[in-house]
């Protein structure tokens, strides 16, 4: 069943905020407009998809987190052990457009709820594989990243619906709190089961029973139909009232559109093309840095004799305790001082958005460069330019989105979201940790079998990722020249 659609007032001028979605109002020639705050049961709402999202993420990174157990086991290569991660993220995008035209046409908490479901139910059977079908793992990995794709593609276009103004930034950057806060999770979640049992399948077993609780929530305090908003309608003020000229030619945005239509709107949108390009080096990093920092700190560290090689039958995961911790923290404090950022620089730059996320990509490269540099002789100050490098990363988490989200009419906003996430991951984090898993494999190759090699090889690709830390900021610094005249077209 299609969902129902609702008008959308524009606000006046002093009152609108580009960052957001200005208020819901009742269909009709004449309409009162309220400035009450959000009821609790939009709150309500929001929490729960806030919910979903920690799971979404704590299942993304479960594997990394005990990646060392995972790569003795199956007996994988560098290169084989980074194709899993890349096996998930490439299911996770081709999906992501199918769930993105669905989204803008049929019901989104049907799609949300079959989606939680199915991912759970693939992460609990992957708990059960043994070292014979390894094929059978990466299979289900793949299955997992389908799930995720539909959860991940209409959580936010619901939020944005949920709250106007200046409460859907917030809201949104709330939301996405929870993808470092669950990466990090994840991390500390793999390894602990591991440890604390001694087998690593169980960390595959926690995360389903709360998806079940997920689902739960969602059936109960989710609406069966989530109010849409629509494309800003011409309005006249007249004495405190909106007089909403719906009826008038060319006015009506709700008109449908087909997929292709859609798509070639976005191309010619270049505030989106720039800004999912940026966001496309982002994800580069981070899929990089998530799958094999844990592994690049124990080879640095076996290097320095700080702990001994991995031989036994469990290997030393105190790495990725201590990442998860990292990815927590800095995800948290990056997405608050991005949100703030962006709040206070809007009122004199309108351009504050992509230019905070330029500097915060050239920063974070030069961190991670500094960290690699000094890996082998120092470890505290690996651990803290890597942390200083994952912060600047998640400054720009909820600054994307609300990028997307003010300069794509909300009629396309899940198709904007879906192709985003096609080509971050396409370009991004889908071959990133493949690749360098290979350059390293490579270099093993074509050097002596040692310690030293393995950290060197680990050392050498892992300076891919500054070079295209810098190439995302040159993107959002492009982003930059196109924002005004796209965000006023959109508001149009």
């Amino acid at each position: 069943a299609h969902e129902n659609t609702g008008l959308q007032s524009q606000p006046p001028p002093e009152e609108q905020n580009y960052g957001a979605t200005a208020a819901r109002v009742r269909q009709g020639p004449f309409v009162s407009v309220s400035r009450t705050a959000p009821a609790k049961s939009e709150y309500l709402i929001a929490a729960v998809l806030c919910y979903a999202n920690l799971i979404n993420f704590m299942d993304w990174f479960i594997v990394p987190g005990i990646l060392l157990d995972i790569q003795k086991y199956f007996k994988l290569s560098d290169g084989g052990t980074g194709l899993l991660q890349t096996v998930f993220i490439l299911c996770y995008m081709l999906a992501a457009p199918i769930f993105g035209y669905l989204g803008d046409r049929y019901n989104r908490k049907i799609i949300l709820g079959a989606g939680i479901f199915f991912w759970s139910s693939v992460t609990l059977g992957s708990s059960f594989i043994n070292e014979l079908y390894y094929w059978i793992f990466f299979l289900l990995r793949g299955l997992v990243g389908i799930g995720t794709a539909s959860y991940s593609t209409i959580a936010p276009t619901i939020i944005a619906d949920l709250f106007e103004e200046g409460k859907r930034t917030t809201m949104l950057s709330i939301f996405y709190i929870f993808i470092p806060v669950g990466s990090g999770l994840g991390y500390v979640l793999a390894a602990g089961m591991a440890n604390v049992t001694g087998d690593w399948h169980w960390a595959f077993r926690v995360t389903p029973c709360m998806g079940g609780v997920a689902l739960v929530l969602l059936i109960l305090l989710v609406p069966y139909r989530t109010q849409r908003r629509t494309a800003a309608h011409r309005a006249l003020s007249i004495s405190g009232t909106i007089r909403v000229a719906a009826e008038k030619p060319g006015v009506h945005r709700s008109a449908k559109t087909t997929w292709c239509q859609d798509v070639i709107s976005l191309a010619k949108n270049w505030s989106f093309v720039w800004s999912s390009l940026g966001l496309t080096a982002m994800a580069f990093v981070t899929g990089a840095l998530g799958m094999w920092v844990p592994v690049f700190l124990y080879r640095a560290q076996v290097v320095q004799g700080i702990v001994p090689p991995c031989l036994q039958e469990s290997c030393n995961l105190s790495n990725s305790l201590i990442f998860g911790g990292i990815t927590i923290g800095t995800g948290i404090l990056g997405v608050i001082a991005g949100a703030e950022a962006a709040r206070r620089l809007r009122k004199i730059n309108n351009k504050a958005d992509p230019l905070i996320c330029a500097t915060s990509m050239f920063i974070s490269a030069l961190c991670l460069y500094i960290a690699l540099m000094v890996a082998q002789t120092n470890i505290l100050s690996t651990f803290i330019f890597i942390a200083l490098g994952e912060l600047f990363l998640s400054v720009n988490w909820a600054v994307v989105t609300d990028i997307l989200l003010y300069v794509v009419t909300p009629k396309r906003q899940s198709t904007a979201i879906a192709l985003q996430i096609l080509v971050s991951h396409l370009l991004g984090d889908a071959g990133s940790p493949y690749l360098i898993g290979t350059i390293s494999h490579a270099i093993q190759d074509k050097n002596a079998h040692s310690f030293q090699w393995s950290f060197w090889s680990m050392q050498y690709s892992f300076i891919v990722c500054a070079f295209i830390g810098v190439c995302g900021g040159a993107f959002f610094l492009l982003t930059s020249f196109y924002i005004e005249e796209d965000r006023k077209e959109a508001e149009r």
